[in-house]
């Protein structure tokens, strides 16, 4: 009358939550939680087991069995745990993919239930209820194959129980202390099956919880992905591929659309003469500058460097040029000496409107055309082409 129980089970489910989702390849630390939790499983058991024994000793009290018998399964039991427990401590489990060695520890304590139940066969109706929470218990660990094979190892034990010898399988239930001790059989199963319950409620909501944190935690990832780590703008895989949508939906709407390519007046200087720290924090503020003052539906990306690509969608080319004269006069009024006394950062940018012939290699190049300009003009300045 054993089951694999836990001792706490919220606290058990989210080590076994953990567990679930870790990789196959166990580092120390989840080795480490492993092992702790086989450790909870088997002081579970011994608890188990002991409960067991000592509704025998009601039996036993009342003569119903030898007084021996509690003793025998108690000590049966242990020895089951004890073998596995060794086994636990020389890390022979982790050998596995299964490191529970979950068959054979249904196999070994559904043996001993039989065993009993074939030398008491009187009060065995209770060991044949301990096999369903075996089992309850095997189900949380045990893969399909797995249930199949201990499924038939228990069909072919009953099997012999109950259609090859002719043994009384029974409850005694004639004086006060045999209906005490049979109440008190069910009523530990039906308790550990509540406790089963539990613990697989308490697992379900955790690895849904640990679900909703793992999609969070990729959608994370996929922006990082998307994103400049330094400016937080989109990168350049990020705002290539914006330019390409953007092209597209003005076809489609055939609405007006326009891009500039922004650079950073005399950048290196800036490193050259601060650090790259300092240029680090320059690029920074920049790119929060022009996210605060761009509309919703503007695309801004670093395009290399210090040069930036912004995509204005529904903009015509005169618009375009009055929002980015907007942005260098902004740019240029930050007070900038917070980084380095004396400093002053100027942009410059070309500014190029969609055209029907236009695809994303000749747009860019006429925005590149016109950022040439605007610096060959002293920079400082906004040209268009």
């Amino acid at each position: 009358m054993s089951t694999a129980a836990t001792s706490i089970p919220e606290r058990n489910a989210a080590e076994v939550a953990d567990l679930v989702l870790s990789p196959d390849k166990a580092t120390p630390e989840v080795v480490a939680r492993r092992m702790r939790q086989r450790r909870q499983m088997y002081i579970s058991q011994v608890a188990s087991y002991s409960l067991g024994a000592s509704v025998l000793l009601l039996y036993a009290f009342d003569g119903a069995i030898p007084m021996i018998v509690p003793s025998l399964f108690w000590l049966g039991g242990l020895m089951i745990i004890g073998s596995f427990g060794v086994l636990s401590e020389a890390g022979v489990g982790e050998r596995y993919r299964d490191h529970y060695l979950t068959v054979f520890q249904i196999s070994a304590h559904m043996a001993l239930q039989l065993i009993f139940l074939l030398a008491v066969p009187t009060i065995g109706v209770a060991f044949i209820s301990v096999l369903f929470l075996i089992f309850a218990f095997g189900t949380l660990r045990m893969t399909s194959q797995q249930a199949m094979l201990t499924w038939a190892l228990a069909t072919i034990g009953l099997g012999f129980v109950f259609l090859i010898s002719d043994l009384p399988i029974g409850m005694p239930v004639t004086s006060r202390l045999e209906r005490l001790a049979s109440m008190l059989c069910f009523v530990l199963v039906i308790g550990q099956c509540a406790f089963l319950g539990l613990f697989g409620s308490t697992l379900r909501k955790i690895l849904y919880q640990r679900s909703i944190e793992l999609k969070a935690a990729y959608q994370r990832i996929e922006e990082l992905a998307e994103l400049d780590e330094l400016t937080g703008s989109l990168n350049r895989r990020s705002i290539m591929r914006a330019l390409d949508e953007e092209i597209a939906g003005a076809r489609e709407a055939k609405a007006p659309c326009s891009a500039a390519l922004i650079d950073l007046d005399w950048f290196k200087r800036i490193n050259d003469a601060h650090g790259h720290p300092t240029g680090d924090e320059v690029l920074r503020t920049f790119a929060i500058t022009i996210f605060a003052n761009i509309r919703p539906n503007d695309r801004f990306g670093r395009y290399g460097g210090e040069e930036f690509l912004l995509l204005m969608p529904e903009t015509s080319g005169e618009a375009a040029m009055r929002m980015l004269d907007r942005l260098r006069l902004i740019v240029a009024e930050l007070d900038w000496s917070a980084f380095a006394p004396g400093m002053h950062v100027t942009i410059s940018a070309g500014v190029a409107a969609l055209r029907d012939n236009d695809n994303a290699d000749s747009f860019l190049a006429r925005a590149d055309s016109a950022l040439y300009s605007a610096k060959a003009q002293g920079r400082n300045r906004i040209a268009t082409s």
